[in-house]
């Protein structure tokens, strides 16, 4: 039998809807300007500002023309970045859900202990100096790929979010697999990491976004550029154009209209797009793993 909804239901729905849908016009809205001001000319953004529509005579290619003028150098980035996302979140993953884990488990007699000092670390830590010696000296971190890998492998709150999700599978499923003979890593590969794909999905998008933009490791590790990522090869054509406009103002050369703003633009599509389209294959798993992982103690 099909119920009836109230008025009041369906006022409320009507008003849901539309609220919704205004916040998503707001997140769109400026990705859409970035894209339409991308494509359109220099001048026209200078005293138009960002427009919605752009005109024939308004339309023009230069920022992603400068932006490509290297390709092999923006290729290698994407290779580059698009591996250390890879590696570097399935290992994240891998260390966070196992920590996570094992901090969950009533029957591990240290867990509160060594969860203290995970949560020391978020309010402490030995300042930049000190930690860049420790990676330059110590770790020998110059110029290797692992520098952009490492750094960003353990997050602490990924780890409580991680805690708290696990806290939430019955441990009465470990003892009765350990009764029927299975060792810790069957289980956690077996048993508890099938039950865990919302939370699974919810930490690849946080940890693959956070590899995919990270410049800084970058710009404090590598010297030579065959080893930069997108974002900080990207950051280097537009301080390189910066300076060149800075040059030519102070001395009077002619170097034309170089495409600074559209530059920034065209570099924000060039680096956003590919990692936009990860959200969508995750989109059913996010928002379960998230609120689980908030409201779990």
């Amino acid at each position: 039998m099909k119920i009836k909804k109230g008025k009041d239901v369906i006022a409320f729905n009507i008003m849901a809807y539309i609220l919704v849908g205004i916040f998503a016009l707001a997140c769109v809205i400026p990705f859409y300007l970035i894209i339409v001001g991308s494509i359109t000319k220099e001048n026209i953004i200078v005293t138009k500002g960002y427009q919605f529509f752009v005109t024939s005579k308004e339309f023009s290619l230069e920022a992603y023309q400068m932006a490509l003028k290297s390709p092999e150098s923006i290729l290698n980035a994407y290779g580059v970045t698009i591996f250390v996302t890879v590696v570097g979140t399935a290992l994240s993953i891998f260390l966070t859900t196992m920590t996570g884990y094992v901090l969950a488990r009533p029957d591990f007699p240290w867990r509160n202990k060594i969860s203290f000092f995970f949560f020391f670390t978020t309010l402490f830590n030995g300042g930049l100096v000190p930690w860049y010696l420790l990676c330059t000296k110590y770790f020998n971190f110059s110029n290797h790929m692992y520098s952009l890998i490492v750094p960003g492998l353990f997050s602490v709150w990924n780890m409580i979010i991680a805690k708290s999700f696990m806290k939430g599978i019955p441990f009465e499923m470990t003892e009765a697999a350990k009764i029927d003979g299975a060792g810790d890593f069957f289980i956690f590969y077996k048993v508890i990491l099938p039950m865990a794909k919302p939370l699974i999905a919810t930490l690849t998008l946080f940890i693959a976004l956070a590899y995919w933009n990270d410049w800084y490791n970058c710009m404090l590790f590598m010297s030579t550029s065959d080893n930069w990522n997108l974002q900080y090869t990207l950051q280097n054509i537009l301080n390189s154009t910066n300076a060149l406009k800075r040059v030519a103002a102070q001395t009077g050369m002619q170097v034309g209209q170089l495409p600074s703003e559209g530059l920034k633009l065209a570099m924000t599509v060039i680096a956003t797009g590919p990692i936009v389209l990860l959200y969508p294959f995750l989109q059913k798993y996010f928002v379960k793993g998230l609120t689980i992982g908030a409201v779990k103690g």
